[in-house]
């Protein structure tokens, strides 16, 4: 069994029976006593984010988990179907997995899908930046490149994105998926 100098971010642990992901944790050490590690975690089934505290050295229950590369190819109700890039096998995945990010989600993208030790989907992200063109944009005011102004911009799939005054229609952005910020424009 693990114990939680084993913690690190992105690993998967049980905790009261539930299977939550480690955001972020903190290791305190005060003055007096035990070290605690103080972690920020999202649960896998419904998303809710807290706050576990543990002493140095408490044993916990880490939970081995797969990855595969898969190919998103479309949507049905509440699920997402996705192919399994070496076996060609197509496996539905819950929206809910991929969290905000799924507003950046295009067809045929490849998107990284995490199993548990009993073949079940418990999460999913899409690429940390995507390319996607700009549909519909307003004019820029010219001469205003003084600050760093920003207007509205709808990108394929119909997602609003902050971009500055210089990008038009039909551009080609990169977007980070994690913020929705802009990040550059494609040539």
């Amino acid at each position: 069994m693990a114990t939680t100098s084993d913690i690190s971010r992105g690993a998967f642990l049980r905790y009261n029976n539930e299977l939550v992901m480690i955001m972020d944790y903190v290791h305190i050490t005060p003055g007096k006593g035990n070290a605690i590690y103080t972690v920020k975690s999202r649960n896998v089934k419904t998303g809710k984010q807290s706050e576990i505290r543990f002493r140095s050295g408490e044993k916990i229950e880490l939970v081995r988990v797969e990855v595969r590369e898969m190919q998103y190819l479309y949507m049905e109700n509440d699920a997402l179907i996705c192919m399994n890039q070496e076996t060609f096998e197509q496996i539905p995945i819950d929206k809910i997995l991929f969290g905000d990010s799924i507003k950046f989600l295009q067809e045929n993208m490849i998107v990284l899908v995490k199993f548990d030790d009993n073949d079940e989907a418990i999460y999913a992200e899409i690429p940390k930046h995507v390319e996607l063109t700009v549909t519909y944009t307003e004019n820029g005011v010219k001469g205003d490149t003084t600050s760093r102004t920003l207007k509205s911009a709808e990108v394929e799939g119909g997602t609003l994105v902050q971009v500055p005054l210089f990008i038009e229609a039909n551009d080609k952005i990169r977007i980070n998926t994690e913020t929705g910020e802009y990040v550059e424009r494609v040539k």
